[in-house]
């Protein structure tokens, strides 16, 4: 017989743990000054931003594919094109993102596994020298 696969989604506990995560990641977005520098080239009020990062990360982490049943493809560069995604605001992303993960997540594996993960789509995202 065999297991289950169990998704990253799964293991951050689904729905309400991606939730939390997102939240929290915009909740340290507007409280490290290190972060400044990202968090003014996002909309004042987050709210659209939480709904489809939420939603992104709902599918990429192998839960429901909601970004793309409401968008359609995520496209990641085009669109983040019109922002200046350089090396200053790729780490000021993961700061973020990392310290989420590090209050939510106590498996070390997932963890590490979804910090590289990130990274690489942080890489990714670079549109600018610097």
């Amino acid at each position: 017989m065999e297991l289950p696969i169990r998704t990253h989604y799964d293991m951050l506990g689904g729905e309400a743990g991606v939730l939390h995560l997102v939240n929290r990641f915009y909740d340290l977005m507007d409280e490290l000054p290190e972060a400044w520098e990202l968090r003014k080239i996002h909309p004042q009020d987050s709210q659209e931003s939480r709904d489809k990062l939420f939603k992104f990360l709902s599918g990429w982490l192998g839960g429901p594919g909601l970004y793309e049943a409401e968008y359609g493809h995520p496209r990641l560069r085009m669109r983040h094109a019109p922002f200046p995604v350089n090396i200053q605001m790729r780490d000021q992303w993961l700061l973020c993102m990392d310290m989420a993960l590090d209050e939510q997540i106590n498996d070390e594996l997932l963890k590490m596994q979804l910090k590289n993960s990130f990274a690489k789509v942080g890489d990714h995202m670079r549109n600018q020298a610097g």
